[in-house]
Order: C-alpha cells, then sequence, then structure tokens
C-alpha cells in the first residue's frame, strides 16, 4: 500500500509535520552554515576558541585567496575533474550496454550475471581497502589518476547496470522486434532505437556517478597520495599543520569542492527528475 497522502491525514499527523519538517531542514542546515562562518572567520578565532561565535572580523576574501592562490587546491580540483569524467563516461557507456544485453536478450545465465552485477554493491567496501592497495601496487597504479578511475569504474558498474538494466526492462519491446523485422542489424537497434529513448536515465545516472565520485574521500585517501594524484577531497586535508588544523582554510576549501556536484544538479535537474520518475507508472 502507498502511504497516505499528508493533506488526506488527521490534523494532529499534519500539525506534527508541520513542525517538525522546519526543524529537520534547521538540523540539516547548520553543518553547512557552520561551514560557510568558519570560511569568513579569521584564524586567530580558533586559536581563541572563538568556534561558534559571530567572526570578529570578515576574512573571506583572504581565506579563498589562500585556498586559490596559495595552496594546491587548483590542482586537487583538476585532479578530480581527470578523475570523475572518465568515471562517468566509462561507468554510463558501460552500463548502457550491459544493461542493454541484460533487459532485452533472454539466454540461460541472464539472471546469473545480472546477480554477480548486483552482488558487488552488498560487499562493504572497507573489507577491499587492503586487496584493492595491494592490486593497485601490483600493477604499478597505486598514487596515479589512471588507477583511480579504473578502480571506480569497475565499482560503480555494479550500481549502473541495475539502474538501466531496470529502465530499459521498461521500454516497449514493440519498437525493438519492429526493427527486427526490419533487418536492422543489433548494434544499431541499440545505438539508433533504445539510446535515444536511454537519455533520461542517462543523464540521471551521469548525475549520481559525478556525485559519488567527486565527493569520494575513503578510496581518495587509500589509493593516492601527494598532489599530483589526489582529489579535491582528499587534498583539503592539505591545509592541516603538524600540531594545529586550519579550520577556517578547509571550509573555504570544502565550500569550492562542493560548488561542481551542486551545479550539476541544478544544470541538469529537469533531466535527473525525469530519468528517476521515468518507468515508473505503466
Amino acid at each position: 500500500m502507498f502511504p497516505t497522502p499528508i493533506e488526506k491525514a488527521p490534523r494532529a499527523a499534519q500539525l506534527s509535520y508541520q513542525a517538525l519538517l522546519p526543524l529537520a531542514l534547521i538540523l540539516w542546515l547548520l553543518p553547512l552554515i557552520a561551514v560557510m562562518i568558519f570560511s569568513i572567520k579569521p584564524g586567530a578565532d580558533f586559536g581563541n576558541a572563538n568556534y561558534w561565535g559571530w567572526p570578529s572580523s570578515f576574512e573571506g576574501f583572504t581565506n579563498y585567496g589562500k585556498v586559490f592562490f596559495e595552496s594546491e587546491m587548483p590542482r586537487y580540483m583538476l585532479n578530480s575533474v581527470l578523475i570523475t569524467v572518465p568515471t562517468v563516461i566509462g561507468a554510463v557507456a558501460l552500463s548502457a550496454m550491459t544493461g542493454f544485453a541484460l533487459g532485452i536478450y533472454k539466454f540461460r545465465s541472464n539472471l546469473w550475471i545480472f546477480f554477480m552485477f548486483v552482488a558487488g554493491n552488498f560487499v562493504p567496501f572497507q573489507i577491499l581497502m587492503v586487496p584493492v592497495r595491494d592490486l593497485t601496487l601490483d600493477l604499478g597504479l597505486y598514487n596515479t589518476k589512471t588507477g583511480l578511475v579504473l578502480f571506480h569504474i569497475a565499482f560503480q558498474t555494479g550500481f549502473c547496470t541495475l539502474f538501466m538494466r531496470n529502465f530499459i526492462k521498461q521500454l516497449p519491446f514493440e519498437l525493438i522486434e519492429a526493427a527486427r523485422v526490419e533487418g536492422v542489424a543489433e548494434w544499431r537497434i541499440f545505438w539508433y532505437v533504445v539510446l535515444p529513448l536511454m537519455k533520461p536515465a542517462l543523464a540521471a545516472l551521469a548525475v549520481l556517478v559525478f556525485t559519488f565520485i567527486w565527493n569520494d574521500y575513503f578510496w581518495a585517501v587509500v589509493l593516492t597520495q601527494g598532489a599530483e594524484s589526489q582529489p579535491v577531497t582528499a587534498g583539503i586535508t592539505s591545509f592541516n599543520a603538524q600540531y594545529r588544523a586550519a579550520y577556517h582554510l578547509m571550509s573555504a576549501g570544502s565550500i569550492v569542492a562542493a560548488l561542481p556536484p551542486v551545479a550539476m544538479f541544478f544544470l541538469m535537474q529537469r533531466h535527473f527528475i525525469a530519468g528517476l520518475t521515468l518507468g515508473a507508472v505503466k
């Protein structure tokens, strides 16, 4: 059964919803507001234990200037772009083809192969930390952007295949049958018939994968070190000194690092919502 819309719920439930929703929004926004305030504080405020008070002076331009012009932040951002964009292209392209094969063709091992793609999503990634690191060392891919790209493509393909296969199964199979009757080759069916219908799903998946990879911290720390290959999520820690953390610079760097996925979502919002909802109602 579907949940009862809030408009049809009892009056007490509606009042509770209206009271708790702003509270939940405030709790969700508090960390973001704190980071924004930290990013405009002078470093001396943290030395004076003025963590949660109003800044003693506005140092936003100074802090963000240091992040952009006196640190390796631009290089970290470039590394993130060089890691995220190929990963998105590779994972989405592979999952589109595997989703087409598993969603259209019926063969004996179809469900088993699909299960193998999906099963990897249920393995805790912490368990794989040591084996994956050792594998990258053996292959000479440790501390390289190429190694991180290949690793992310391999791990994201399972979820992406699940997404694309379920989406493709909702498409009208009559279009594919009609193309086959006309003698159209299978690769042309995929390219000219199925792929155009998958555009909303491809856009939604690209936004999701972009956000996952850009915000990844765990594997960025495990598989890279140094400014030559670290993405921005791991590079922000470079603002820490040996005995003191530069919270104002880390906060400014965090704001800068969060802008690309936010911009990506707003630019692709219409396609993202369409991709998630298309096929929900038949």
